[in-house]
C-alpha cells in the first residue's frame, strides 16, 4: 500500500485571491513506512511575497525568483503522487492550492476523496486538544527542533511520523511478548502453594459424635 505524505507552502491563504504555491514536499510511504523516496521543489510564484507569509516560511520573492514555475514541475509532481492516497494536514488548504494551479494548466483536479486529513483524525482521537503539527509532535515525542520555520519537506516528514502515531503504528504498549505463528501471547507464571490440611482433629471427631447422639434416627448411625 503506497501513500504520500504531502505539504505545501504558499504566498497566502486563498488561491482565489491570487496566492500561489512556493514549495511542495512529498514523502513516500509503503505499508505505513517511509521508503526514503521524496519529491521536493521550490517554486517561483511569479508574484510578490507578503510579509505575513514570509514570516511563516522565510521564502522571499528574491530567493524564489530563480526556481522553476509550477508549470515546469507539475508533470513530475503528478507522476510522483500517481493515483495513491495523499496524507495531508488540513487537506482542504493544500488541495485547494494544488487544484488551483493544476486547473490553470488544464490538468484534471485532484479528488478530495483520495486524501486522509490528519487534522480531522487528531480531532476525533483527541477532542478538545490542539491539532496543529507542533502540538501533535509534542504529544507523540517526535523531534521537531529543526522546525524554526515551516518547510514543506520537513513538515511532510514530520507528518508521516505523526500519521503513523495516529493510526497506532508506533505504540510499543500494544505489542505482546512471545510471538508464535504470527501471533503474540502473554504468558503468566503462577506460584504454587502447599495443599491445605482437611482431616478433622480428634477433638472435632468427638464433638461430632456427641452431636450425632442427640439426633433421632441419624443417618450417620445406620
Amino acid at each position: 500500500m503506497r501513500e504520500i505524505s504531502l505539504d505545501t507552502e504558499t504566498t497566502g491563504l486563498d488561491p482565489m485571491a491570487g496566492h500561489r504555491i512556493v514549495e511542495i514536499g512529498c514523502v513516500e510511504m509503503v505499508n505505513h513506512m517511509a521508503t526514503g523516496r521524496v519529491f521536493h521543489r521550490y517554486i517561483n510564484p511569479e508574484r510578490d511575497m507578503p510579509q505575513e507569509a514570509f514570516a511563516v516560511h522565510g521564502l522571499s520573492e528574491a530567493y524564489l525568483r530563480d526556481f522553476p514555475v509550477f508549470a515546469d514541475v507539475a508533470a513530475e509532481f503528478l507522476d510522483f503522487i500517481a493515483a495513491d492516497t495523499l496524507v495531508i494536514h488540513n487537506a482542504r488548504f493544500d488541495m485547494g492550492f494544488l487544484n488551483a494551479e493544476l486547473t490553470k494548466l488544464e490538468y484534471p483536479a485532484l479528488d478530495m476523496a483520495r486524501t486522509i486529513d490528519t487534522v480531522q483524525m487528531a480531532r476525533r482521537k483527541f477532542p478538545g486538544a490542539q491539532a496543529n503539527l507542533d502540538a501533535l509532535c509534542r504529544r507523540f515525542a517526535i523531534d521537531n527542533t529543526e522546525r524554526d520555520l515551516h518547510g514543506a519537506l520537513l513538515d511532510a516528514r514530520l507528518l508521516a511520523e505523526v500519521y503513523l502515531e495516529l493510526i497506532g503504528g508506533r505504540q510499543p504498549g500494544l505489542e505482546l511478548a512471545g510471538a508464535k505463528g504470527g501471533q503474540s501471547v502473554i504468558r503468566e507464571t503462577r506460584k504454587g502453594r502447599a495443599p491445605r490440611i482437611h482431616a478433622p482433629t480428634p477433638e472435632e471427631e468427638a464433638a461430632h459424635a456427641a452431636f450425632v447422639d442427640t439426633l433421632k434416627e441419624a443417618l450417620w448411625k445406620t
